[in-house]
């Protein structure tokens, strides 16, 4: 339905919010890769939306170590005002006097769940910047906003959603169906 040539999600969510003809104050954005999204998640996410929040998206707090060292596991880092300060496929902070398998113990990491809601003004700029050097080294397109000074708002859940990113991670939603 969209171009094939677009390099990410918020991309083809641009394109289709264009091509739908409509005005809206925010555009929700659940990414393909995360069809477990729970209703009380998309509820938790609007609720934050004030018209001054340029970009939210959700975080679960990570519980099982082994997220940790997952590159495929999203984690993001939190100022005190819940607004990401970074993304990353690496856990962040390295705990320099703590062995891996109990860094969760000591720090309150925390995972990114794919769902996004932009301002829509702030959708279409952020549709025209060029890729970063961030974001060329972690795969990662929320990190072009970051460094280009966009505040992405955090949104804590309980909800344990499940990306689809590998065929590991297809398996286990499939078990999850049955």
């Amino acid at each position: 339905l969209t171009s094939a040539d677009h390099l990410s999600g918020t991309d083809r969510c641009y394109e289709a919010f264009m091509q739908a003809g409509i005005t809206a104050d925010y555009i929700l954005n659940i990414q393909g890769d995360e069809p477990f999204i729970a209703p009380e998640q998309i509820d938790a996410l609007l609720g934050v939306l004030d018209g001054t929040t340029e970009i939210a998206t959700q975080i679960k707090k990570i519980e099982v170590n082994s997220e940790l060292s997952n590159p495929n596991t999203v984690k993001v880092v939190q100022n005190a005002a819940a607004e990401a300060l970074y993304f990353s496929r690496q856990a962040i902070p390295f705990q320099r006097n703590q062995p891996l398998e109990n860094w969760h113990e000591h720090h309150t990491y925390y995972r990114h769940i794919g769902i996004y809601a932009y301002r829509a003004d702030i959708l279409a700029k952020i549709t025209s910047l060029p890729v970063g050097s961030l974001e060329s080294q972690e795969s990662l397109e929320q990190l072009r906003w970051l460094e280009n000074g966009y505040k992405i708002r955090l949104v804590a859940t309980t909800y344990d959603s499940i990306g689809i990113d590998t065929e590991e991670d297809l398996a286990k939603a499939a078990q999850m169906l049955v």
